[in-house]
């Protein structure tokens, strides 16, 4: 069985995949807010507002794996020209920026509290500004006139090279020794461990993995999109020429 269904002349159905996924997610979602909200204890320097951030790190970890796929897709849509792989880069890239935005959202409600200012240039929040900005320009690429095929190619070279500000945003607390930021994942020159109670550790992890479940609900869901947007032009086209004919 081929895990990506590359045949775009057929009308596209949902798989079984797809349907569990979209029914999983909902519970987890439940779950997730339960976790964040009641389970886990109030911080104590920051009180209620730390509870955005199990949704915050969730919601970066789903864009930066996003605008991994869009490289990803990207490299494999210039080798092989399958416009398939166009499609998932261009949604995932679509869904990145949605998350990227939550970050970009959270971020400044939780500095307010810790910094006393809604926003800093410090080195992480600025490259993700300039993360956000440069997938913006990747889908306004992708929606150019023109033919498909010049933009997916434009498109894609466009995708692999914003990837690149990905692992920078990620290393610039680190790069540049950023005092506002914390570090999530660990904490020492060994960057193992991490500074977090148990359960907050349990509703973080669980979190990131409900995030990247809905990450493929949305993916399946653009890319069925896509498909029928394919589909109904086809059938335009077919309609325009019985009648010009």
């Amino acid at each position: 069985m081929k895990l990506i269904n590359d045949d775009l002349t057929a009308i596209p159905e949902e798989t079984m995949l797809h349907r569990v996924l979209m029914y999983l997610s909902i519970p987890m979602v439940l779950v997730a807010l339960y976790l964040a909200f009641i389970y886990t204890p109030i911080e104590v320097k920051m009180g209620v507002v730390q509870k955005i951030f199990y949704f915050h790190v969730a919601s970066a970890w789903v864009a930066f794996f996003a605008f991994f796929i869009v490289a990803v897709f990207s490299i494999m849509y210039l080798v092989k020209r399958k416009r398939i792989y166009d499609i998932i880069a261009g949604v995932s890239a679509e869904i990145g920026v949605v998350y990227t935005a939550i970050v970009l959202t959270t971020g400044p409600i939780w500095g307010r509290s810790a910094w006393n200012t809604w926003w800093s240039w410090e080195p992480r929040l600025t490259t993700t500004l300039i993360l956000f900005f440069m997938y913006i320009a990747y889908i306004m690429i992708r929606h150019m006139d023109g033919p498909w095929e010049k933009k997916a190619r434009l498109g894609s070279v466009f995708g692999i090279i914003s990837f690149i500000n990905v692992p920078i945003v990620f290393m610039s607390i680190r790069w540049w020794n950023s005092k506002l930021h914390p570090v999530v994942l660990g904490e020492g020159a060994s960057e193992s461990g991490g500074g977090l109670e148990p359960s907050m550790l349990f509703a973080l992890i669980f979190t990131v993995f409900t995030m990247t479940v809905l990450y493929f609900v949305f993916l399946q869901k653009g890319v069925y999109i896509e498909r029928l947007k394919i589909q109904a032009e086809r059938l335009k086209e077919k309609f325009q020429e019985k009648l010009a004919g």
